[in-house]
């Protein structure tokens, strides 16, 4: 056993392990004796932090209030290329919208989800609340704390008798004068009381203590005034930092706050001047193709995700979003070289079942196809997934002819996720082959509500509208359908043709 260790030594043992309730257990016991001592003080403090510490830069979970009531909007009309909130600005450097599915927000579906990058974020309050996919819960996180709280509950039970620091009483003007000791009390207010006003206080005090010398200082008043969401405040504080210290995790956390300003240009030449710095720097290679990627300028991200790749050829995330470029540019067999690597290196979930499967499907491995999708349908987490499983299942069944299938599975579709505006459109399309013109008609009416950027609900009412006489409604259709996919040459052919019907009537 290790009872003959000294407490305070087998203290730092157990945070040295990770096994920070130990850690904290044991302290607390340190604590009840009658010199307090400084060291416990601090390593309790340190070991409750990293129960629940989250790593800012990653980590962003937006909320409804800040999506909607975003008071940092300033011009409403971005020129092309230069903002990451307008679908369609990709220059000629993505494939086409038929053939590259889209989020909610009518941006390219990368293969890899992050937390919070513009893409997920609804253009209405309608959009907002019907989204469930912010933690991927139907309930909205309603304001920035809310992706924090649940972090915090369970180490609030390591005192009997109430919290470990009461933060009303503190003196911390007393504490900013002891740079280590303030240094785990700022995290420890940050990260596990996620009490961002104190911590500011704090972090306050501290700077001005240090004579503004010291850069970590400046680096953590950057991060409360972002999640307070005082960006320009923040853009000042992580500048000055930089000046006193070049860091990557500066760089990041300035990068964050451009493109919350909504700001891609500036954030990619900051990571570039970073590279310059920093040659090499995984994450500041992977900021840039994110940022492309977000702009739908989808050729310049696969070339930073391969320099990537260059540094560190197991980066889960630039392999899966090269995987999934390669195969929205029809190389099925390339893309399916990538996601084989991804399931040595032991990725293990649903979503990559998923991708194997169509992979194999579009590169005529059927073999393999049914098992990848059981496979994912055995792993998938939650019904989104699930849906997105039979949702691909489906387009197979319709790739071999076999539409009674794919009904079934489009139907199977909408049990596990009733928004799911591809598969209303789809079984509409089928509903169509059969004759059934107002069931194929209701169908279209709730793909096109709840998708507005899509443009195939539109062509078919188009279509449909045009078969029974309904030329006036036709127009219209087809005319919503040229605005979300203005290149979709069968769109422009039948404009033509109601246009020129009209001229003769």
């Amino acid at each position: 056993g290790e009872m003959g260790l000294e407490p305070l030594f087998q203290a730092w043992s157990y945070f040295r392990r990770r096994k920070f309730r130990e850690c904290a257990d044991v302290c607390s016991q340190l604590l009840e004796r009658p010199p307090g001592e400084q060291a416990a003080w601090n390593l309790k403090t340190r070991a409750l932090t990293e129960m629940v510490y989250v790593d800012e830069i990653d980590m962003d979970q937006e909320g409804i209030a800040d999506m909607i009531l975003d008071e940092n909007a300033i011009a409403q009309v971005a020129r092309p290329g230069t903002s990451l909130k307008l679908p369609g600005t990709s220059q000629g450097g993505g494939p086409s919208p038929a053939v590259r599915p889209v989020t909610q927000s009518g941006r390219p579906i990368t293969g890899f989800v992050r937390p919070s990058t513009q893409s997920g974020r609804p253009s209405t309050m309608e959009q907002a609340i019907r989204t469930p996919r912010t933690a991927l819960t139907a309930r909205p996180i309603t304001s920035a704390s809310g992706g924090y709280i649940r972090l915090g509950t369970a180490s609030m039970l390591t005192n009997p008798d109430g919290p470990f620091i009461n933060l009303s009483r503190l003196n911390l003007t007393k504490y900013a004068q002891k740079p280590k000791l303030a240094k785990a009390l700022f995290e420890y207010i940050f990260h596990h009381e996620n009490d961002i006003k104190n911590a500011l206080d704090l972090a306050a005090l501290a700077t001005e203590h240090a004579q503004f010398k010291d850069w970590w200082w400046k680096v953590q008043i950057g991060k409360c005034y972002y999640r307070l969401g005082l960006y320009r405040e923040a853009e000042k504080q992580f500048k000055s930092a930089l000046k006193q210290q070049d860091m990557v995790d500066t760089i990041l956390y300035l990068a964050k706050v451009y493109l919350r300003l909504d700001q891609p240009v500036t954030a990619l030449n900051l990571f570039k001047q970073g590279l310059d710095r920093f040659p090499g720097e995984v994450t500041l290679i992977c900021g840039i193709a994110r940022i492309y990627e977000e702009m739908n300028n989808i050729s310049s991200a696969a070339e930073y995700y391969k320099d990537v790749l260059k540094q560190d050829n197991t980066h889960v995330e630039a392999i899966a979003c090269i995987g999934s470029n390669h195969f929205y540019s029809d190389q099925p067999e390339i893309a399916l070289r990538f996601y084989r690597r991804l399931l040595q290196m032991g990725v293990y979930n649903c979503q990559l079942f998923n991708n194997l499967g169509l992979c194999c499907f579009y590169a005529q491995q059927y073999d393999m196809t049914l098992s990848s999708f059981e496979r994912a349908l055995f792993l998938a987490e939650n019904e989104e997934e699930t849906a997105d499983v039979w949702y691909n299942l489906g387009h197979v069944a319709v790739g071999i002819g076999d539409l009674n299938l794919a009904y079934q599975c489009f139907k199977l579709t909408l049990v596990n996720n009733n928004d799911y505006a591809e598969a209303y459109n789809n079984l509409a399309v089928l509903e169509m082959r059969k004759g059934h013109t107002e069931q194929a008609r209701a169908l279209l009416q709730t793909a096109a509500s709840l998708a507005p950027h899509m443009y195939e609900p539109h062509f078919n009412v188009a279509i449909l509208s045009e078969k029974v006489g309904d030329l006036q409604r036709s127009y219209t259709a087809a005319q919503k359908s040229e605005e979300a996919f203005p290149g979709h040459v069968d769109t422009q052919q039948l404009l033509k043709q109601l246009k020129e019907h009209f001229a003769m009537l």
